[in-house]
């Protein structure tokens, strides 16, 4: 989700709230964050919404679990005994994509904060085995982030249908544009090295990131720092090199 000027680089994130690998991806995401001329722009893709909604069942129990497990020894991300034995033995739990992502744009909308609540929905479900389908649950966790809750039911009630559907549209096309095949999908945009005024997007592999936050902050702080000492004028012969897939990034 856009909500200022670009920065040097801006880092899109693709994802969806019940996604456990977009779980797993969050300190990458927080990581950058906190890096000088980095800014996020969030795109939830609605994963389990419209004729993709489901329900907790014994078989999406298994599937979940194992992969989960993986996560966990990846990158330490925590996972809750109310999640594992709770939530994924709740079974006919509603798993609904739009309502957490309402959440998401209320969140923004009102403060900027939809990152928070982001984050406040992932706990909820790996850690706490809460239902994040449940907008009672959601305005429970609006409030642990500070939002008041009259006026993010306001907001909430502002984002409902049509809007989230518009969010979850525009950002399959940007999962398009970038080449994603799924989420979580990350992708740099910059200025592009061969055409001054105009931006170009790079796609990201994520896998290689995944439990190494250190380097992948180390990472984008070098990014940032040769993409600002690119000179337009001379990109001609220049790193990086564009095509039509976009631009490569310089090297690591």
């Amino acid at each position: 989700m856009t909500t200022s000027t670009p920065a040097a680089l801006v880092l899109h994130y693709i994802f969806d709230p019940l996604c456990g690998w977009c779980y797993a991806a969050a300190p990458l995401v927080k990581a950058a964050r906190e890096v000088p001329g980095i800014q996020v722009q969030w795109h939830a893709g609605g994963m389990l919404t419209g004729d993709h909604t489901r329900t907790i069942t014994a078989d999406w129990r298994e599937k979940v679990m194992a992969s989960d497990q993986r996560i966990a020894e990846m990158t330490g991300q925590p996972f809750g005994d109310a999640y594992f034995n709770g939530l994924l033995n709740d079974i006919g739990a509603p798993l609904d994509s739009e309502p957490p992502t309402t959440a998401l744009l209320a969140a923004e909308a009102l403060a900027g904060q939809g990152l928070e609540m982001l984050s406040a929905q992932q706990k909820a479900h790996y850690v706490d085995g809460r239902r994040i389908s449940d907008p009672t649950v959601l305005r429970e966790l609006a409030a642990s982030i500070g939002l008041d809750s009259a006026a993010y039911d306001a907001a909430y009630a502002e984002q409902s249908g049509a809007a989230t559907h518009e969010h979850i549209a525009d950002s399959r096309q940007w999962l398009g544009m970038v080449q994603g095949q799924g989420f979580p999908t990350l992708a740099l945009e910059f200025d592009h090295p061969e055409q001054p005024g105009q931006r170009a997007v790079q796609r990201l592999e994520l896998g290689e990131w995944l439990g190494d936050v250190a380097g992948w902050k180390q990472q984008l702080a070098e990014w940032v720092e040769q993409i600002a000492a690119l000179n337009p004028q001379q990109a001609g012969n220049a790193d990086p090199s564009c095509g039509p897939d976009g631009c490569e990034l310089p090297q690591r």
